[in-house]
């Protein structure tokens, strides 16, 4: 199995305004950041809470925003980051010749450690 995006590369959180329960939080909606790390696939929870999922699993991704690029008055350490699971489907590439096909790699096994 391959996944869309890998590590190092840079996505685009996606600005959306979903209504409903939504893991993805509204402070990064539209920020830009780096994979981190692929994980296990996951029934979506975004459909699992109103029981509708009928088995569809997402893929979910570690992704790595510089805490200055959140807060624009941040005063912390250069360096600081925020690290947060976001769900495949709210990720864009954020070259768009970064195509999935061009990146795909072998997922990690259901049993990969965080």
């Amino acid at each position: 199995m391959s996944t869309r995006f890998v590590p190092g590369q840079r996505v685009r959180i996606a600005d959306r305004n979903a209504p409903g329960h939504v893991r993805t939080p509204v402070y990064v909606r539209g920020r830009e950041g780096r994979i981190e790390r692929v994980l296990p696939r996951f029934l979506n929870p975004e459909r699992e809470a109103y029981g509708v999922n009928e088995g569809t699993d997402v893929r979910l991704y570690r992704v790595r925003i510089e805490q200055s690029a959140l807060w624009p008055d941040y005063d912390g350490p250069a360096g600081d980051v925020l690290e947060l699971e976001i769900y495949e489907h709210w990720l864009e590439p954020l070259d768009p010749r970064d195509a999935p096909a061009r990146n795909a790699r072998p997922a990690p096994s259901a049993t990969a450690t965080r």
